[in-house]
């Protein structure tokens, strides 16, 4: 029997599937220097039944099949506690990926459009993650860098076949990357002034043990820091113990930052890491049997000059204060000490100010752009 030539769009079922689901962009991007996967793990705990944001998720895989060969992937999320918190009823679109066809773009999006509606969507908005933690948003600029693992990256047909189907730019995240010098900018001289005016000191942790404290402490302040950001949602404590214990392992102490007041309580945090993309794509996504050996030599930040942010939050009332001011001049000079000389942002939202201004004296330069997609129903 002959293949079905015709594109049929298809619901993702058992493990078989969803392995297809998730390895479909090896194929997709193997000429592609700059493209970098996600590491198949984290796709596998975000995209299994066992991701703790199910409890207020919906979701639904599809993929996307011509002649008996995938050709396009998509995921349909819709968020109960973001839609109540927002006021909306909005279903959204992730983890899409495509040939360069027209066709097979338009039906992925539609199947999640007729799967939205049945559940009451008026809009639909992408790309998007069952919540912040996830890849989020659309590379529109900056198509010829190397893109960091933890983020989007696309060819540049899906914004033009997003915009065909007339969705429209609903929020942009910039990422920036700034330079080290072997001296402090001049705003680090009031960082002794923000200790003593606010009552604030660097925290530094010396073991695992204290590194997870101060990590479940990290998601408290995210949560408050990130509450009116865009289409963001408060992580749960189920979230929050399973990234703690995810990825609090595997950080670098001298290159994650911790903030604490009088009380001991954290105020601010900031976390980063060498950037390994070139590790990460060399073993294909896959840590084991044999990817660590791309990945590991990339760790040693004294043999990797450049860090890439993953996160920072500041408590809304340490803001103003200067609490960043800490933090940034413990990771220069730590910075210095390892021979990093660059620092690849995380994502940041264009109209949020605060961040978008906190590294002004580093002279950040723009890296790529970002986009979520909105359309109404």
């Amino acid at each position: 029997m002959k293949p079905e030539t015709k594109l049929q769009i298809v619901s993702v079922q058992g493990r078989k599937m969803l392995k297809q689901f998730i390895r479909f962009p090896i194929d997709l991007y193997k000429d592609c220097k700059n493209w970098v996967p996600a590491l198949e793990d984290d796709e596998y705990n975000s995209l299994g039944d066992n991701n703790p944001s199910l409890a207020f998720c919906e979701r639904e895989l599809f993929l996307a099949m011509r002649s008996g060969k995938v050709v396009g992937r998509i995921a349909a999320i819709i968020n109960h506690n973001a839609n109540k918190k927002w006021n909306e009823h909005t279903v959204r679109f992730g983890w899409l990926d495509m040939i360069d066809d027209f066709e097979v773009a338009k039906a992925l999006v539609d199947r999640v459009i007729a799967w939205g509606r049945e559940r009451g969507a008026q809009k639909v908005k992408g790309p998007l993650g069952f919540t912040d933690m996830d890849r989020e948003g659309l590379l529109v600029e900056g198509f010829e860098k190397e893109s960091p693992f933890t983020v989007i990256y696309n060819y540049p047909y899906y914004g033009e076949f997003l915009e065909r189907m007339g969705f429209r730019k609903d929020a942009d995240w910039t990422q920036r990357i700034i330079e080290f010098g072997d001296t402090l900018p001049p705003m680090m001289q009031y960082a002794d002034l923000v200790e003593k005016r606010y009552g604030v000191h660097l925290y530094r942790a010396k073991t695992l043990k204290q590194m997870a404290r101060r990590g479940r402490e990290m998601f408290d302040v995210l949560n408050s820091a990130f509450a009116g950001l865009y289409e963001y949602s408060k992580l749960s404590d189920e979230q929050i113990d399973g990234y703690v214990k995810q990825y609090v392992p595997v950080l670098n102490k001298d290159m994650v930052a911790f903030v604490v007041n009088e009380q001991d309580q954290l105020v601010a945090f900031t976390v980063t890491m060498p950037h390994i993309s070139a590790g990460v794509r060399k073993a294909k996504g896959r840590i084991l049997p044999f990817g660590w050996i791309h990945i590991l030599p990339q760790l040693n930040p004294r043999k990797n000059h450049i860090a890439e942010g993953l996160l920072i939050g500041v408590l809304p009332e340490y803001q103003a204060k200067g609490a960043a001011l800490l933090m940034f001049k413990y990771l220069h000079e730590n910075y210095n000490k390892l021979g990093i000389k660059h620092l690849l942002l995380n994502p940041q939202l264009e109209d949020n100010h605060k961040v978008q201004t906190l590294f002004g004296d580093y002279n950040p330069q723009e890296y790529q752009r970002r986009r979520s997609y909105v359309k109404e129903l």
